[in-house]
């Protein structure tokens, strides 16, 4: 891709970048003079491909494109966020059933549905994994959860900053939380957490859209229908 994009003098962004050889091919690419931005997923920060090997089909639940990789790769991935190589960190929520979707795979790998849900729990892994274990600094959490996603796709500065003329979207969070990550607290239609039992180290005491509180203590408060159509502007 970054060839492609060096030959065209066009921009590249590369989602799910989960393993050191992927990292370091972009990064060589960029110092070429290629414009490329990295994305990476909470899940591969935090899950190895043993949680895939899992026996009693209890893998399936990790079945994800790409695929879980080797546990050394996690740190690579928060080290390139903590230097800012790696812009972004997303989820690729792909939240499937396990008692009936994923075990649509029980007798062929290849029909296992590809996801895992992990949109609830993105911010706050980063946090846990991240900020408490001191892997990150807390701006840089910001930066990869919010701002960067917000200049790289022409909402910023009306996203992802707090300034005049900004729209107020506010997270007031509570880095002093303790619990649990799991299915009971989670807010996704799934029947499994893939993250079930982890300490949870803070969490969102408030939430705001356009300066009204939404959410509070981890519950919808606001009003539905709130949502705003954002036309984008090109950056690059």
């Amino acid at each position: 891709m970054c060839t492609f994009a060096e030959l065209l003098g066009t921009h590249v962004y590369i989602v799910h970048t989960s393993c050191e050889p992927a990292v370091r091919t972009a990064l060589a690419a960029r110092q070429r003079g290629v414009n490329v931005w990295i994305e990476s997923v909470i899940p591969h920060f935090v899950l190895d491909k043993t949680y895939a090997e899992r026996p009693g089909f209890e893998g399936a639940k990790y079945v994800m494109s790409p695929p879980l990789r080797e546990k050394a790769n996690q740190t690579v991935l928060w080290n390139g966020v903590k230097a800012r190589d790696i812009s972004t960190i997303a989820t690729d929520h792909a939240p499937f059933r396990f008692a009936d979707q994923k075990k649509m795979g029980t007798d062929a790998f290849t029909k296992i549905p590809n996801g895992i849900p992990s949109i609830q729990e993105r911010v706050d892994l980063v946090h846990t994994c991240g900020v408490a274990a001191g892997r990150l600094g807390l701006q840089a959490m910001v930066d990869a959860c919010s701002t960067q996603a917000a200049q790289l796709f022409g909402l910023y500065p009306r996203k992802g900053a707090i300034q005049l003329g900004s729209d107020a979207d506010l997270v007031v969070y509570d880095p002093g939380y303790r619990g649990k990550f799991s299915k009971e607290a989670s807010h996704s239609r799934v029947d499994y957490n893939a993250y079930e039992g982890w300490e949870q180290k803070g969490r969102a005491a408030v939430v705001t859209v356009r300066g009204k509180v939404q959410a509070r203590e981890g519950e919808f408060v606001g009003d539905i229908g709130r949502g705003q159509f954002l036309k984008r502007e090109p950056t690059h």
